[in-house]
């Protein structure tokens, strides 16, 4: 297996109600789309072209988002809407506050995020991040003719480890898990809970050629032989009764 990630430059920054499937088949890469491409967009275009950009001017801090903003110096501003896009706050300590948002994903700051936004702007994480893969998907499909997998990724940090990595938060056209139990490994033995988290894995090495700061904000990864199942985020969260730390 010979695997290709191929960064997509746009020239153009994303605002509500852009045509993404248009904006990529206008790059020599979108138009030349295979069929089995898998096909990563940020976090940050999807929010922004779908309308998940707010102005903070506009938002008014409650008294409990003014108390933590305080107590941990930030932004009450950021802080209102941290605890608006919050179901449960996990931990709060060193300026970070992590919670599990209304998706159930446990994050820093809810997914709030102010990198690569005009000033006092910050960016909320898309409403259903699997919805928004699946149109993509299907537009794709209808303009190219070409079926792929579409996933959604966003840089999270991680428990017990420096540096961030990007996960999947949202995916249309391929299982994000590979499942290994009941298979031998190399030496006979029969593999119990191996499961590999392929599209969390995908999402990473993308990152690594598309970079922070240089209009790459989608990725194409070519050669990858993918389970074309549909799954969704919900495949890749643990549940609460499983998970040692919560």
């Amino acid at each position: 297996m010979s695997l290709q990630i191929i960064p997509v430059k746009i020239s153009c920054d994303v605002e509500l109600g852009d045509d993404l499937v248009e904006i990529l088949l206008k790059t020599k890469a979108g138009r030349e789309l295979k069929e089995g491409d898998i096909l990563v967009f940020t976090q940050k275009i999807i929010s922004k072209q779908e309308g998940q950009k707010t102005d903070l001017t506009k938002v008014k801090p409650t008294l409990l988002a003014t108390g933590i903003a305080s107590a941990y110096k930030k932004d009450p501003r950021i802080v209102q809407l941290i605890l608006d896009e919050t179901k449960r706050i996990i931990r709060m300590k060193n300026g970070i506050i992590i919670s599990q948002t209304r998706h159930g994903l446990v994050c820093a700051n809810a997914g709030i995020d102010e990198s690569n936004m005009e000033k006092g702007f910050a960016t909320l994480l898309p409403k259903n991040a699997d919805n928004s893969a699946r149109r993509l998907r299907r537009r794709i499909k209808a303009k190219t003719g070409k079926n792929v997998a579409v996933l959604i990724s966003d840089t999270f940090g991680r428990p017990f480890r420096e540096g961030q990595t990007d996960v999947a938060i949202g995916l249309s056209g391929m299982s994000p898990v590979v499942n290994y139990e009941g298979k031998q490994d190399n030496f006979q033995k029969i593999l119990r809970v191996t499961a590999i988290a392929a599209a969390d894995e995908i999402c990473s090495a993308t990152e690594l050629v598309r970079g922070k700061t240089f209009y790459t904000p989608i990725a194409i990864v070519r050669n990858y032989p993918f389970d074309k199942k549909n799954g969704r985020l919900q495949d890749l969260l643990r549940i609460k009764s499983l998970d040692l730390f919560r």
